[in-house]
């Protein structure tokens, strides 16, 4: 919205905003070109001194105008003069968008902060894997040779209690307690808890 600022002329007599409001509320285009002309100022500087960015200013001063044309008829003289009625109606929509720009950067702050990821150090992240696979190779090579085949097919290979037993042609209560002793001593050697 571009406004032009026209200075009164001295010969020239104020318009009664009320009257004109009074007008505006019936439909009056004519009373609401008269009516903007003598508020469109001083709302803009109203909302340019509380939000400070001049097109944001401008966007809100057209909202207030547009308001003050949907809302004239809720105008009663007998509460106060019609400028400061405007006036506030300008204030409060100028509150608004302040709150509303800080209400949307609170926002994306939070957004920002829960979205943030530790940095990942892919070459960190192999180095230890390949460190924990070389520690589990060590220790599989402690356990007996019936605990390391049967830990390998059930949990490399993917086979169940029962077909590692078939496989292995050892009954299936041997497989499951040469397995748990095995995971036992896994356990223990590389350290962890139990």
């Amino acid at each position: 919205m571009s406004t032009v600022a026209h200075l009164p002329d001295p010969g020239r007599r104020r318009p009664d905003l009320g009257r004109l409001l009074g007008r505006v509320a019936l439909g009056d285009q004519d009373a609401f070109s008269q009516l903007y002309d003598a508020v469109a100022g001083p709302v803009l500087g109203l909302v340019r001194r509380v939000l400070r960015d001049p097109a944001q200013s401008e966007e809100v001063a057209q909202e207030v105008l547009l308001e003050v044309w949907r809302t004239a008829a809720r105008y009663r003289p007998e509460r106060g003069e019609a400028m400061p009625w405007v006036l506030t109606i300008a204030h409060r929509r100028a509150v608004d968008r302040v709150r509303s720009v800080q209400a949307a950067a609170d926002r994306d702050r939070q957004v920002a902060a829960a979205s943030h990821a530790p940095v990942f150090d892919e070459v960190a992240e192999q180095v230890e894997g390949r460190l924990e696979r070389e520690q589990v190779r060590r220790c599989l090579k402690r356990l007996t040779e019936l605990q390391r085949e049967s830990l390998t097919l059930a949990y490399y290979r993917g086979y169940s209690y029962p077909e590692v037993a078939e496989l292995l042609g050892a009954p299936l209560g041997t497989v499951k307690t040469r397995m748990r002793d095995g995971l036992i001593r896994l356990r223990d050697c590389l350290g962890v808890g139990a």
